[in-house]
């Protein structure tokens, strides 16, 4: 089953496919970027057959002006997903932290020191911390499909209890 790690973000979407990593920036602003995120995502997820998606849910903790249009972003990508018939699974930032250090409260600094110590994978330039964010969310979907090339605590997979998986197929 190929699957894909999505850290939404305006500036800078990290995407995790079989755990290679990129991120979409585009310079546009308003609905025209949201629509070139969102082509970018459906354009490879279609080129990879993804056939699930795993993605980080809103922050509602976050006192960001752009919250708005984060919203507006994840609405755009999880309509698209649905109209291309690619599950999805939403999964909170809490559980996101807490699977990736042990910690929900943990920021992306310490998400990405403790994924390093893990996998030896170094996680740099500016779009680093959501690259490696769209890494663990794919990583929580392969645990959950048994398909996780790493050993993960107890502490780490009870992250998984906070997540509503019914959107996976055959799950």
């Amino acid at each position: 089953m190929n699957t894909m790690g999505l850290d939404l973000s305006l500036t800078s979407t990290g995407v995790s496919i079989g755990g290679s990593t990129h991120s979409i920036r585009v310079d546009t602003r308003g609905v025209e970027r949201l629509k070139e995120i969102r082509d970018s995502i459906i354009n490879t997820a279609v080129e990879h057959h993804i056939e699930v998606v795993a993605i980080e849910g809103y922050s509602y903790a976050s006192r960001m002006s752009q919250s708005h249009s984060l919203g507006e972003l994840g609405g755009v990508v999880r309509l698209a997903l649905f109209e291309h018939s690619i599950p999805f699974v939403v999964i909170p930032p809490t559980s996101r932290a807490k699977f990736a250090t042990g910690k929900g409260n943990a920021g992306k600094p310490e998400v990405m020191s403790s994924v390093s110590a893990k996998t030896g994978i170094i996680w740099s330039g500016g779009d680093g911390g959501d690259r490696c964010d769209a890494w663990v969310l794919e990583q929580m979907l392969l645990v959950k499909l048994g398909r996780s090339h790493y050993d993960w605590s107890k502490e780490q997979l009870d992250a998984l209890n906070k997540v509503e998986w019914t959107g996976l197929p055959n799950v």
